[in-house]
C-alpha cells in the first residue's frame, strides 16, 4: 500500500495566468451591468460583491496549492529528508510560507476595500475603489512569480518519483558503481533498469517489486556511493543514502572482487565500514558478485582475509553469485527475504503487543482420567505397507487412471468406469441394470399384479358406452326436426317485444338525474302505450280472419291519428333532439319511434348516437363541425422580461 500519491498534486499555473483565470472567473459569476440611475446601496452592493468574490476565489485557489504539497513534519521521514535532499527543505518550506502570507494580505485586502466601498458616494468612488482592489490583489500574485514556479518544478519531480512504502518488505542493493546492482534488480523483478559498463548509469532511486511465499517485496535499486565525507557527497549519492538511513529493509552490499568497476577491493571494504553505522539493527549480507570472473578463494590471502575479517566484524553472512550467469541469484533473493521475515518476526516478539497476546493465548493439555491405554489408531494397510518396506520388498505400484487411458487407446477412446468403486454390500450388484428413478421411485414401485385384469375390464367399458353412444345418435337422426307453429311463434314474439320495453325502461331509469327526464319519461310512456295496441290491432285481425302482418298492421283511424299526433309534435321533437346545443349527457334519449321498426332498432340507433358524441367530447368539441384550437402558451404568461433568480413557472 503506497501511503503518498505524488502524481495527484494539481498543477500551479504561473503569476500570469493566476491572475487571468481570477479576473475572468469574477467576470462571469457576478453582474455587469450597473447604472447611475440606481440607488447608492444597490451599486456599493454591485461593487462589494466584485471585491468579495475575487478575494474568494484567490483564497481557494491558493488554499487548494498549499493544501496538496506534502508538509515536511507529516510525511514518513524518508520523504522528508529525500526532498530535503532533492529540493533543500528552506527553499521549499520558504516558498509555501510566501503563497500562504499571500492569502493572509489578500484576505485582509479584501475585508478593507469592502469596509471602504460602505462609505462611497458615488458610481465613479465605488468602480475606483473596486478597481483599486482587484488591482492591489493582482499586483501580490505578480510577485509570487517566483515561488510559483519553483513549486511546479517540485510538482513534476515529485510526480516522477518512485512510488516507495515506507512499511512493506523492501530489499535495498547498495555499493559501489557498476558492481552489479542494477542487474541484479533486472534478474529478481519485473523493472527494466538501464544498465551500462559505467558509473553512475543509475542516478536516481528505482524500483522493482518481486514476489515470495505469495507476499509482494519490493527491491530498491540505490545509486552508487563513493567512498568520501558525507558532506561532500553528491545528491545522487545522498537519495542512497538517505534509503539506507530511514527505510526498515534487509541491506544487499555488493562488492565485486574482480575489481572491473574501476576500484579495488581495498576502496570497497573502505567503504564498508564507512557506511556500517546506516546498517544497524537491519539484516546485513555481503553479496560478492562476478564469481563467474574472479571467487573469493582465488583471490590473494591478504585482500581475502581482509574482506573476511571486515565480514566477521559487521557481524553478517556473505554470498557468491554472478547476475550475468544467473548464479546463485535465487539463493541470494530467498536468503534475504528470509533474514528480513526473522527480523521482523523478532522485533514483534521483543515489543509489548506480543507480549500482551501471548498473556491471553492458554493452551490446553490433558490429563489421564484412568489407567486405560488408549494408543492411536494404525489402520492394518498402513502396518502392512510399513513391514513390506522394513523387510525391503517394494511396493506394487499403484494403477491410476492415466495408466488405464494409455492402456485403453488414450483420450477420446477410453472411458472410465465410474461403477468400479460403488461402496455396496454386494460387489456383484455393481453393475446391476438400474431402473429409472422418478419421484424417489422406480418402475418397480408401480407394478400391480393384476394389472392385465383390470385393463381388460377397462376396455370393456369402453366398448360398452361406445355401443351406447351410436345408438343414441341413431335414434336422433330418426326424429323429425322441431318446427314452431303459429301460437308458439306469436309468444316468442311477445317475448322479443317485452325483452325490447324493458331495455327502454332500463335506459330511461339510467337516464335519471341528467335533466330533461320529463320527455324522456313521456316517451317511454308513448312507446309502451303503442306497443300495447299494436298487440290489440292484431288481436283484432285474428278474430277477423285478415290475419297478421307481423306487429306494424294499424288501422286507418289509428294511422291517422299517429300521423297527426307526429305531425302535431314534429316542431317541439325537433328542438328538443337538433336543435338543442350539444352537452356532455351521455344517457339514451328515447323518442317514440322515429321511423323505426321496433324498441330494439331504436336503442341501438342510440346506442351508435351516444357512441358517436364520445369523440367529441372526450376532445372538448362541441359538434364536429367545431374547429377550434386552444392557445396552449398564453402571451400574458410567455411574454416580458423575466426577473433575476426566477423562473418562467413563478410567473
Amino acid at each position: 500500500m503506497v501511503l503518498y500519491n505524488f502524481k495527484q498534486i494539481e498543477a500551479v499555473p504561473k503569476s500570469k495566468e493566476f491572475v487571468d483565470v481570477v479576473l475572468s472567473k469574477t467576470q462571469r459569476k457576478t453582474p455587469t451591468v450597473v447604472h447611475k440611475g440606481y440607488q447608492i446601496t444597490r451599486i456599493r452592493a454591485f461593487y462589494m460583491r466584485k471585491v468579495k468574490f475575487t478575494q474568494k476565489t484567490i483564497h481557494e485557489k491558493l488554499t487548494t496549492v498549499l493544501d496538496s504539497f506534502p508538509r515536511l513534519d507529516d510525511v514518513h521521514p524518508f520523504y522528508a529528508e529525500l526532498m530535503n535532499v532533492l529540493y533543500d527543505r528552506d527553499h521549499y518550506k520558504a516558498a509555501l510560507g510566501r503563497l500562504n502570507t499571500t492569502r493572509h494580505y489578500i484576505d485582509q485586502l479584501g475585508r478593507e476595500y469592502v469596509r471602504l466601498l460602505k462609505f462611497g458616494d458615488s458610481l465613479y468612488r465605488c468602480k475606483q475603489l473596486k478597481r483599486a482592489g482587484l488591482g492591489r490583489m493582482a499586483t501580490l500574485l505578480k510577485k509570487l512569480d517566483d515561488s510559483l514556479g519553483y513549486l511546479e518544478e517540485v510538482r513534476q519531480h515529485l510526480s516522477r518519483l518512485p512510488s516507495i512504502d515506507p512499511n512493506s518488505r523492501t530489499l535495498i542493493v547498495c555499493g559501489f558503481p557498476n558492481v552489479g546492482k542494477s542487474s541484479f534488480m533486472n534478474r529478481v523483478t519485473r523493472a527494466d533498469v538501464d544498465v551500462q559498463p559505467y558509473a553512475f548509469t543509475t542516478k536516481s532511486l528505482f524500483v522493482g517489486h518481486t514476489d515470495y511465499r505469495e507476499m509482494s517485496w519490493q527491491v530498491i535499486d540505490t545509486p552508487g556511493v563513493l567512498d568520501k565525507p558525507l558532506r561532500d557527497c553528491s545528491t545522487i549519492e545522498m537519495q542512497s543514502i538517505t534509503a539506507l538511513g530511514h527505510l526498515k529493509a534487509s541491506i544487499l552490499y555488493f562488492m565485486d572482487l574482480s575489481c572491473q568497476c574501476g576500484y579495488t577491493i581495498d576502496q570497497q571494504v573502505t567503504l564498508f565500514k564507512n557506511i556500517s553505522p546506516l546498517f544497524a539493527n537491519k539484516p546485513l549480507l555481503v553479496v560478492l558478485n562476478k564469481c563467474d570472473a574472479l571467487k573469493l578463494q582465488d583471490v590473494s590471502v591478504d585482500e581475502k582475509n581482509l574482506v573476511l575479517g571486515a565480514i566477521k566484524e559487521a557481524g553478517c553472512d556473505y554470498l557468491e553469485c554472478s547476475t550475468l550467469h544467473q548464479e546463485g541469484v535465487g539463493d541470494l533473493k530467498v536468503k534475504a527475504c528470509e533474514m528480513l521475515l526473522a527480523s521482523r518476526q523478532e522485533q514483534k516478539v521483543r515489543g509489548k503487543k506480543y507480549q500482551d497476546i501471548e498473556n491471553r493465548i492458554y493452551c490446553a493439555m490433558p490429563e489421564e482420567r484412568d489407567e486405560r491405554a488408549r494408543p492411536s489408531f494404525i489402520p492394518p494397510s498402513v502396518m502392512k505397507v510399513r513391514a513390506m518396506k522394513e523387510e525391503g520388498i517394494d511396493l506394487p505400484k499403484r494403477q491410476t487412471e492415466r495408466d488405464l487411458e494409455e492402456v485403453g487407446g488414450g483420450p477420446g477412446v477410453y472411458s472410465m468406469d465410474m461403477r468400479k468403486n460403488y461402496l455396496l454390500a454386494n460387489d456383484d450388484w455393481k453393475y446391476d441394470i438400474m431402473p429409472e428413478i422418478i419421484d424417489g421411485k422406480n418402475i418397480a414401485d408401480f407394478i400391480d399384479p393384476d394389472i392385465e385384469e383390470r385393463l381388460k375390464e377397462l376396455e370393456e367399458e369402453e366398448d360398452q358406452r361406445l355401443e351406447e353412444l351410436r345408438d343414441l345418435n341413431a335414434a336422433r337422426d330418426e326424429e323429425d326436426t322441431f318446427k314452431l307453429n303459429d301460437s308458439s311463434r306469436e309468444a316468442l314474439r311477445q317475448v322479443k317485444e317485452t325483452v325490447a320495453l324493458m331495455r327502454v325502461e332500463n335506459a330511461a331509469k339510467k337516464a335519471r338525474g341528467r335533466g330533461k327526464l320529463g320527455r324522456v319519461a313521456a316517451a317511454v310512456e308513448a312507446h309502451q302505450e303503442l306497443i300495447h295496441k299494436n298487440r290489440e290491432s292484431r288481436a283484432r285481425r285474428r278474430e277477423q280472419g285478415l290475419g297478421d302482418f307481423d306487429g306494424r298492421d294499424l288501422s286507418i283511424d289509428e294511422s291517422a291519428r299517429a300521423r297527426s299526433q307526429s305531425t302535431i309534435r314534429s316542431t317541439s321533437r325537433t328542438r328538443f333532439f337538433s336543435n338543442s346545443p350539444a352537452t356532455r349527457d351521455r344517457g339514451v334519449v328515447v323518442k317514440k319511434l322515429g321511423g323505426l321498426k321496433s324498441g330494439s332498432q331504436q336503442l341501438k340507433a342510440f346506442r351508435m348516437a351516444a357512441k358517436k358524441t364520445r369523440v367529441l367530447a372526450r376532445d372538448s368539441r362541441q359538434g364536429e363541425s367545431d374547429r377550434h384550437h386552444f392557445d396552449m402558451k398564453p402571451k400574458w404568461a410567455f411574454s416580458g422580461k423575466m426577473k433575476s433568480q426566477k423562473t418562467r413557472h413563478s410567473r
